[in-house]
């Protein structure tokens, strides 16, 4: 007679709760997905509340979290225009008013003249410096003031007349090699035409001549590399800086 066979006993799978391990795992780190995409969002606290109770839902068993509409808002506005303006409400708050006033008065100034086309404006700590090119006030390699720059200067000497400070009068060019039967250098050139436009407004439109300096820096501080010839045009130049003395206290 033959032995039966024992029967092979099989296992159930299916028994035990190994699986709700698996699944809080993944509930967890979907949880912590959702708050990472908060952290880099402007979600509202509604929105945030109504992610949270989503995420209830799914961990008691209710609806599903792929139903419905999404609640978080990941959109980050990171254009250009937004972090330039970002970044200029930061130096605003940061900028000493006064001189903050003074550079808004110059920049009203120049363009109640309309002269925004020969003159720049822009400000540091120290100071507002406005820029002029030197195609409007000089002649290839020379330091005599043109006619056709004696009027920017005139509104400009009237500009200087509004404040008290001190101004000082920056010559600068480009790096093509200078020398002529009166400059042998760009350092003689940017000096000289430095002190013609501190003469001028002396002189000419009667500013207190204590309040006057004249530097020149020759091709050593260029706005642009020197390497093509419109760059080279930015870098010929004469500053007139407004000097800001800041107050203590």
């Amino acid at each position: 007679m033959a032995r039966r066979r024992k029967k092979k006993e099989t296992k159930n799978s299916s028994s035990g709760g190994g699986w709700m391990t698996t699944f809080s795992d993944l509930m967890s780190l979907l949880l912590t997905f959702f708050i990472l995409l908060y952290s880099m969002s402007s979600v509202s606290a509604e929105k945030f509340e109504a992610a949270a109770k989503s995420m209830q839902s799914a961990f008691g068993g209710g609806e599903s979290m792929l139903e419905g509409s999404t609640v978080v808002d990941t959109k980050t506005d990171t254009s250009e225009e937004t972090l330039e303006e970002t970044l200029e409400e930061i130096s605003e708050e940061t900028v000493d008013p006064e001189l903050l006033k003074m550079y808004n008065e110059v920049v009203q100034f120049l363009e109640d003249k309309n002269i925004t086309s020969q003159a720049s404006v822009e400000y540091e700590q120290d100071g507002i410096y406005v820029n002029i090119q030197e195609s409007i006030l000089f002649g290839s390699g020379s330091a005599i003031i043109a006619d056709s720059g004696k009027q920017t200067l005139n509104d400009l000497g009237e500009l200087i007349q509004k404040f008290d400070n001190a101004v000082v009068i920056e010559g600068y060019t480009d790096n093509v090699p200078m020398y002529n039967a009166n400059f042998s250098s760009n350092w003689e050139l940017s000096t000289g035409r430095a002190l013609s436009v501190l003469r001028y407004l002396s002189e000419d439109r009667n500013v207190d001549p204590t309040r006057l300096a004249a530097k020149g820096y020759g091709e050593y501080h260029p706005l642009v590399p020197n390497d093509s010839e419109e760059n080279r045009s930015k870098n010929r130049r004469v500053n007139i800086v407004i000097v800001y003395d800041q107050q203590e206290g």
